[in-house]
């Protein structure tokens, strides 16, 4: 690894203020989720974060000063002539974490993961445990996700109930938690549990894209039409007259009631296809509206419609 002072920039007089200003700019130019197909970005970024290690940290970057720890925070074994029984590796023990000791005191050394919070959100914690500098370090492997990271998702997931007058435009009205109100394009065929995805209208982060918004549909029954894909199915009224001597009913469609032409001698559950009258289809088109015929016996005269079985029967 480069020495941490060329990789950040700076020169050996630099001040901490100076350290941590460069540190900040390139932990934002080289960050992974602003070059997510660019490894040499992410092995860079790591460099970043393990040249800060050492010069952020006063006690860390003296040692280096002074050759007693190389680039990596490990210790260089020339020169420990100590006295005898003495552990030249004393001051060494547990660098890969935060100082309890030394003229920071407790807590007073901003490591990168708070400036790194700082940057991104709070999305680094739990890294003083991982053992070392670069050990467990979050972005050893540049092409893992935000999540397997460690960084809180900026997509948001939720549900909508969607109508069958929504599938038929191809669009429908969502509210989003932050109240905002959008159009939402509908696939076409589109079923319950299907997800829309809505680019950049998630949450944001500095220094990260901005999430997506997840849309699972919630198809809404009908009181009237079922829906099998494409295809709409509808049960029409016929009267018993006109499906015995053959006529027109009306039937109700998505677009409005229509009249539909009744064969004579037609049964209750005989169904009528009526094409182009159903949902819009993947290939293009609509789907078909599949007419259910349900025989209705007259209110009035059904004395005569008694009398007239009866004699049918006796004719028998």
């Amino acid at each position: 690894m480069p020495n941490p002072y060329s990789v950040l920039g700076v020169s050996k007089a630099a001040d901490e203020k100076a350290i941590k200003s460069a540190f900040r700019k390139l932990a934002k130019k080289y960050h992974p989720d602003q070059n997510k197909d660019d490894r040499n970005a992410q092995a860079k970024f790591a460099e970043v974060n393990q040249a800060y290690e050492i010069l952020g940290d006063q006690e860390k970057r003296a040692q280096f000063d002074r050759g007693e720890i190389d680039e990596k925070g490990n210790p260089r074994f020339a020169g420990f002539e100590g006295a005898a029984g003495a552990d030249p590796f004393r001051e060494f023990r547990g660098a890969g974490g935060r100082h309890s000791q030394g003229p920071f005191g407790a807590g007073g050394f901003q490591g990168a993961e708070d400036i790194l919070n700082d940057l991104f959100g709070s999305a680094f914690g739990g890294r003083a445990q991982s053992g070392g500098p670069t050990q467990g370090h979050p972005f050893a492997q540049g092409n893992a996700s935000a999540q397997n990271r460690g960084m809180p998702s900026l997509d948001i997931e939720m549900k909508a109930v969607v109508t069958l007058e929504d599938l038929m435009r191809g669009k429908a009205f969502v509210s989003l938690p932050n109240g905002k109100q959008i159009s939402v394009a509908i696939p076409p065929e589109a079923e319950s549990g299907k997800t829309v995805r809505l680019k950049g209208q998630g949450k944001s982060a500095p220094g990260r894209q901005t999430g997506d918004v997840l849309i699972t549909l919630v198809i809404k029954n009908d009181s009237k039409f079922q829906k099998q894909g494409a295809n709409l199915r509808v049960e029409a009224p016929v009267a018993l007259k006109v499906a015995v001597l053959g006529g027109k009913s009306e039937v109700e469609t998505m677009d409005g009631r229509l009249s539909l032409k009744v064969p004579a001698g037609t049964s209750s559950g005989k169904v009528f296809r009526l094409k182009g009258k159903g949902l819009p289809k993947k290939s293009g088109g609509f789907g078909d509206l599949l007419v259910s015929a349900s025989i209705q016996l007259p209110e009035t005269g059904m004395d005569r419609l008694s009398k007239f079985f009866k004699a049918e029967e006796n004719s028998d």
